[in-house]
């Protein structure tokens, strides 16, 4: 899977790419969404950013 290619990841794509449970994989997206609302941005519920999400992860190089 190319993760360039989508401008958001949903949990399928996290659960392929990290190798985690799909309830992780949620915890992980409402964490960053989270994190983006905090700071103001409008956010996807189920959704994460893929810039977002690789800058935040290691070994995904931004």
């Amino acid at each position: 899977m190319n993760t360039k290619e989508k401008i958001y990841l949903d949990a399928d794509a996290i659960v392929d790419l990290l190798g985690v449970s799909k309830g992780f994989a949620y915890k992980i997206i409402r964490e960053r969404n989270a994190d983006l609302k905090s700071k103001g941005y409008i956010v996807i519920a189920g959704k994460v950013p893929t810039k977002f999400f690789q800058e935040r992860y290691y070994g995904f190089g931004a």
